[in-house]
């Protein structure tokens, strides 16, 4: 059990700087949110926390999430999407399934049925190919609730979608007149 929290901490450390807080550990992301495996490490040193390139290693290739990228030469590490610091992560346009979902919490309803799914503090939308992720999402937030996102006709209206390289489907914000409520728990 302590190895796998051990883990868990380190991935949270890796999301709070190659997402959020990049300076914390004094590196700035590359194109595409890019930073090199010895730089990030080396920054991680300097906040005081210890973590070596096989712990690294360990945290991408466990993270049921597939937050992280690394590069082919595993030289290179990048948050997969969730940024909430400017990053072009340099995906291109691609066309989504006819439907996507989208987990949050009941408490929220209200507010994304009048408004719209906004980005909020990330750069994207997120958005699910299946129910079933979508609920694990929607249920750390609370009362589950999942919406149905008719993502081919708003594709075909002109909205773009991207995915990102851990498989989420990435967009603009959503009006409500694009989705549906499809299960409350």
């Amino acid at each position: 059990m302590k190895m796998k929290n051990e883990i868990k901490h380190r991935s949270k450390l890796l999301s709070l700087i190659l997402r959020h807080k990049p300076e914390l550990a004094g590196i700035t992301l590359g194109e595409g949110g890019w930073v090199s495996v010895a730089k990030l490490l080396s920054g991680i040193a300097n906040m005081g926390k210890a973590m070596t390139k096989d712990q690294l290693i360990e945290v991408v290739e466990t993270n049921d999430k597939k937050r992280f990228t690394l590069s082919e030469d595993r030289l290179s590490i990048r948050a997969a999407q969730g940024h909430t610091v400017n990053v072009a992560l340099g995906l291109l346009p691609v066309t989504p399934p006819k439907q996507l979902y989208h987990g949050t919490a009941t408490r929220f309803l209200d507010a994304i049925q009048s408004e719209g799914l906004k980005s909020m503090k990330r750069d994207h939308v997120h958005l699910s190919a299946d129910i079933e992720t979508a609920s694990r999402v929607g249920k750390r937030h609370g009362k589950l609730v999942i919406l149905q996102i008719d993502a081919g006709k708003l594709h075909a209206s002109g909205q773009e979608f991207y995915q990102a390289d851990n498989g989420v489907w990435l967009t603009g914000p959503i009006a409500p007149k694009w989705f549906e409520v499809i299960k409350e728990a």
